[in-house]
């Protein structure tokens, strides 16, 4: 006889494993093959980075703001897969004593995550050779989880799917599309989002499953927790975008006026809004799952409290 409340179709996660060991990648073999980045040419696409926008800018100092971009954007996967992993092993305590394949569908995708950790710390090692010192990204990625995962499971969730949808959609959308970046920084977004599509897809079943478990009223504190982590994500991109703009001026053989220097905090801000937040939470599968779970009373307390962060506020 099965658990009260375990009630588990297996297809779907036996639909994962295939997936897994079909795409599994090597960061040597496959990713790095002995390669270094080319900073002759830029990390991340005008349509994500949105250097394009600053047209004081010159070229080189348009592909040098890009490769900051790029090495921010690969620290702060590095560091959300933190909290990530440590979800998805809780969670799958569930299935310890039940459906063996879903076990290890929630085990391979925690192997692939810090396989990525890895990647990320070595990427980080590889841009700092290249680029001048004194570049800033001082989050602890133990603290952020810790402070991720005091949350609920079911608002956790909510972010981690948010997250790993928009690596899909950068890489579709922008990245594979441009023949002008570092064909490394490229490959690295390739072979990440062949392991993210496939966690997103597990994370769909474990948020929908997380879902039947609560109450209405324990999802309502739930939209209220997912706010919260939203709003914290916005702090830190706020200050990230501080130091990044501060390290590209003190880099950039050049002195900005005052209202330059505000509309490339402006411009930075909003393409991290989007990249981290906005691309994710507007994705169609996003807003099809999230529908599906939640009121209309519930969405519309995450309009209200994504509405200033928006780009046209």
């Amino acid at each position: 006889m099965g658990r009260p409340g375990y009630d588990l179709d297996t297809q779907p996660y036996a639909k994962s494993i295939a997936g897994s060991k079909k795409i599994r990648w090597d960061i040597d073999a496959d990713v790095l093959r002995g390669r270094e980045f080319d900073f002759s040419k830029k990390f991340l696409p005008d349509g994500i980075s949105k250097v394009d926008r600053l047209s004081f800018l010159s070229e080189p100092q348009q592909r040098f703001l890009s490769q900051i971009e790029g090495r921010t954007y690969a620290s702060m996967f590095g560091f959300v897969e933190r909290f990530i992993v440590a979800k998805m092993l809780d969670i799958s305590r569930d299935h310890w004593l039940g459906d063996q394949v879903a076990l290890e569908a929630l085990v391979r995708f925690c192997d692939e995550e810090l396989k990525h950790q890895e990647l990320f710390r070595r990427l980080e090692k590889m841009m700092a050779r290249g680029m001048p010192d004194g570049y800033e990204f001082p989050w602890d990625p133990n603290q952020v989880a810790a402070v991720v995962l005091e949350k609920s499971t079911w608002a956790v969730m909510a972010l981690i799917y948010e997250i790993e949808l928009f690596t899909q959609e950068h890489y579709k959308q922008s990245i594979a599309q441009d023949e002008n970046l570092s064909d490394l920084y490229k490959d690295v977004f390739l072979y990440h989002w062949k392991e993210e599509a496939h966690h997103a897809f597990l994370d769909s079943l474990e948020w929908s499953r997380v879902n039947k478990k609560i109450t209405r009223e324990e999802r309502d504190e739930a939209i209220g927790e997912v706010i919260d982590l939203v709003t914290a994500v916005d702090g830190i991109l706020q200050k990230q975008c501080e130091y990044d703009i501060r390290y590209f001026i003190q880099n950039t053989r050049q002195s900005f006026f005052e209202d330059q220097i505000a509309r490339m905090q402006a411009v930075l801000l909003e393409a991290y809004r989007w990249q981290y937040i906005f691309s994710g939470v507007e994705h169609p599968k996003y807003q099809e799952l999230f529908g599906q779970m939640t009121t209309e009373e519930q969405r519309e307390r995450i309009g209200r409290a994504l509405a200033p962060l928006a780009p046209h506020a």
